[in-house]
């Protein structure tokens, strides 16, 4: 399980944003404006992952309510979560984290050895207020399991 938890100062990171287009990402840059949800997950195009993420688009205005921000995490190519993303329709943007930079901070990283996944994300979701403190954490016990999508809410609500 990940060593992050509620409380702790959230690792920064850099990675490849992929909004469309291909940026580069540092979470420095997006703290400060409210909340931020980094929702790390295994892997773009398999079913579990498609699920959160369009669950996570249906409870996306009540995110941006907060004032927060959605970040989507996998270690996919940018390209790859640009394809993901148009497939799925999503608005939020997706984190290509190929260097394990994030996953690692985040101390997420799993092998699905029946998917030949190997390093990816676990499941895994935290919530950071606009200091860059974690106020939620929670981790998959197997990585099919979805987060409970309105304590999210709660949790955003409440940072």
């Amino acid at each position: 399980m990940s060593s992050t938890t509620d409380g702790d100062v959230a690792p920064t990171f850099e990675a490849t944003l992929a909004n469309g287009d291909v940026e580069s990402f540092s979470l420095d840059n997006a703290l400060g404006d409210g909340p931020v949800v980094l929702a790390f997950f295994p892997g773009a195009f398999t079913p579990p992952c498609s699920n959160e993420m369009v669950a996570l688009e249906e409870h996306l205005e009540q995110f941006e309510e907060a004032g927060a921000t959605v970040f989507g995490v996998s270690a996919d190519s940018a390209f790859s979560l640009n394809a993901f993303r148009d497939e799925q329709d999503l608005s939020f943007d997706l984190i290509s984290d190929m260097n394990r930079a994030a996953i690692d901070s985040y101390d997420v990283e799993i092998d699905i050895g029946e998917l030949g996944l190997i390093g990816v994300s676990n499941r895994a979701v935290f919530i950071l207020d606009e200091d860059g403190t974690v106020v939620y954490s929670w981790e998959a016990d197997e990585p099919t399991t979805e987060p409970e999508y309105d304590e999210l809410v709660e949790a955003v609500h409440s940072a």
